[in-house]
C-alpha cells in the first residue's frame, strides 16, 4: 500500500479521491438495452440472457421445484448460518418499526404520519463471481417485515440455466415471493418496465456491476425509485499502536477482493503500525484464491500517517467510506466523532464482514462518498410516510388568519380564498 505521512488538510480531497469509473461510455449499451426490454418485454430479456449471460431459456421464472431441488443441495450447516443470519436481520429491522404519534400543534389541529408499505419492490442480487445470496436476506428481510405486498427478485442464471442454489435457500427463508433468472441491465428493465412474465415495481433495491448500476440510474429518471446511488465496495480501518496487525489486514483485504476497483483506506497514528499491517497484507494475500483480484483492488488503496485519532477520524470524515473499522483502543471515543460513514464497526472484534453476513445491520450501503448525504437500506427504505391531518373549527379559528396572511402575501388568492370560505362559515354559526 502506498503510504502518505501526515498530509495537509489542503490536499486531503486529492488524496482521497476515488478511481473514477466514466459511466457516460455505457449510457448507449444501457440505453438500448432498457428501451428492446420496454418495447419487447420477455422476447428481449431472453435475448439478453443468451447475448450477455451465455444461457438459453425456455422461462425466466424459477419453479417451485427447482427452490424444492436447492434446499435438499444445500449443506445443513450453510442452511444453519443462513437461518442464523436471517433472525439476526429481522431483529435489527423489526426493532426499527415505529408507531403512530398524533401531535396537536394547536387547539383543534392535529397532525400525525402513518408509515405505508411500498407494495411492489424489485430486487437485483449479483451472481457473477460472487453469488451474494447474503444480499437476498438483506434486501428481502426488511421488505417483509415492512410489508410489501410482492417481492420479485432477480438474480443471473448459469451456463445451464440455474440459480445458485444458496440464493434460492435464501430467498425461500427471507419471503420473496417470485424469482427470476434474469442478470444485468435486462434485469432492472424487466423490473422497472414490467414485462409479460416480470411485473413492474416501484422501487429496485440491490447491488450491481456499473452497468447495473448506469441502469438503475436510468430508470429512475422513469418513475421508478431505487435504493441510492452505489459503486465499487470500501472500507475504511482506522488503527493506532494498540490494533491487532492481523486483524486490520485481514479486514483491509476481505474488501480488496470484492472487485478489482474496490478501494480500502488505512488511516494510523502509528507508522509502525502501518508499515507492519503492509507487510502481513501480503503475507495473508499470498494464500488468498482471489489474490489477483484484491492485488488489483490494492493498487488503488493507501494508508495515511495520522497525528492522532481527531485528526484520523476528520480525515475518515471527508472520505465518508461505506464501512468504517475503528480498531483503536479508544474505539468508543472516535466513535463519538463520526459524522460520514455507512456502516461502523467498533474495538478490534468488529470485523466488516460480521456485518456483511450475520450480525444484523445491513450491508447495502452508500459508497463513492454518498454516505455524506445517504443512509444504508434500513426499514424505512420500503415504507413511505403519509402525513394526516385533522382540523376541527377550533383549529380554523386557530391558524386561519395566519394562512390568509401568507397566501396572501405569496400572491396566492385561491389559497387564501380556501381558509377564508371556511372562516366564513364559523363565523356565521
Amino acid at each position: 500500500m502506498r503510504i502518505v505521512r501526515y498530509p495537509e488538510r489542503e490536499v486531503w480531497k486529492k488524496i482521497l479521491e476515488r478511481p473514477h469509473t466514466d459511466i457516460s461510455a455505457l449510457n448507449g449499451v444501457v440505453d438500448g438495452i432498457l428501451e428492446d426490454v420496454r418495447n419487447n418485454g420477455d422476447e428481449a430479456v431472453l435475448r439478453c440472457e443468451m447475448r450477455f449471460d451465455g444461457v438459453s431459456l425456455q422461462s425466466l421464472a424459477v419453479t417451485d421445484g427447482e427452490i424444492e431441488i436447492a434446499v435438499r443441495s444445500v449443506d445443513a450447516e450453510l442452511k444453519e448460518a443462513i437461518e442464523l443470519a436471517h433472525s439476526n436481520i429481522g431483529k435489527f429491522h423489526m426493532a426499527q418499526l415505529t408507531t403512530e404519534h398524533k401531535v396537536e400543534t394547536m387547539p383543534g389541529v392535529t397532525c400525525w404520519q402513518k408509515s405505508v408499505a411500498i407494495q411492489k419492490v424489485g430486487l437485483y442480487v449479483p451472481g457473477g463471481t460472487a453469488p451474494l445470496f447474503s444480499t437476498v436476506l438483506m434486501l428481502a428481510t426488511p421488505a417483509r417485515i415492512a410489508g410489501c405486498d410482492d417481492i420479485v427478485l432477480c438474480t443471473p442464471p448459469d451456463k445451464n440455466g440455474n440459480v445458485n442454489p444458496a440464493i434460492l435457500v435464501a430467498a425461500k427463508t427471507a419471503g420473496v415471493d417470485k424469482i427470476y433468472k434474469i442478470g444485468g441491465v435486462q434485469a432492472i428493465g424487466a423490473m422497472a418496465y414490467g414485462t409479460e412474465t416480470v411485473p413492474k415495481v416501484y422501487k429496485i433495491f440491490g447491488p450491481g456491476n456499473r452497468y447495473v448500476m448506469a441502469a438503475k440510474q436510468r430508470v429512475s429518471l422513469d418513475g421508478v425509485a431505487i435504493d441510492m446511488p452505489a459503486g465499487p465496495s470500501e472500507v475504511c480501518v482506522v488503527a493506532d499502536e494498540t490494533s491487532n496487525v492481523e486483524f486490520v489486514a485481514a479486514d483491509l483485504l476481505s474488501q480488496a477482493e470484492h472487485g478489482t476497483d474496490s478501494q480500502v483506506l488505512l488511516i494510523s497514528t502509528s507508522e509502525s503500525v502501518a508499515v507492519r499491517v503492509s507487510e502481513e497484507i501480503d503475507r495473508q494475500l499470498a494464500v488468498l484464491p482471489r489474490r489477483d483480484i484484491a492485488a488489483r483492488s490494492l493498487e488503488n488503496s493507501l494508508c495515511i500517517i495520522a497525528h492522532d485519532g481527531s485528526e484520523a477520524m476528520e480525515i475518515s470524515n471527508a472520505y465518508a467510506p461505506e464501512h468504517l473499522v475503528i480498531a483503536t483502543e479508544d474505539y468508543d471515543v472516535l466513535a463519538d466523532k463520526v459524522v460520514n460513514a455507512g456502516s461502523v464497526f467498533l474495538g478490534k472484534y468488529a470485523c466488516e464482514s460480521a456485518g456483511d453476513y450475520a450480525s444484523g445491520t445491513n450491508h447495502t450501503l452508500p459508497t463513492h462518498g454518498y454516505a455524506m448525504a445517504y443512509n444504508g437500506v434500513n426499514l424505512d427504505s420500503y415504507i413511505r410516510k403519509i402525513t394526516f391531518q385533522h382540523i376541527t373549527p377550533e383549529g380554523v379559528m386557530s391558524i386561519g388568519r395566519a394562512v390568509e396572511v401568507m397566501a396572501e402575501n405569496e400572491q396566492l388568492e385561491a389559497h387564501k380564498n380556501a381558509m377564508t370560505v371556511r372562516l366564513r362559515n364559523i363565523g356565521r354559526k
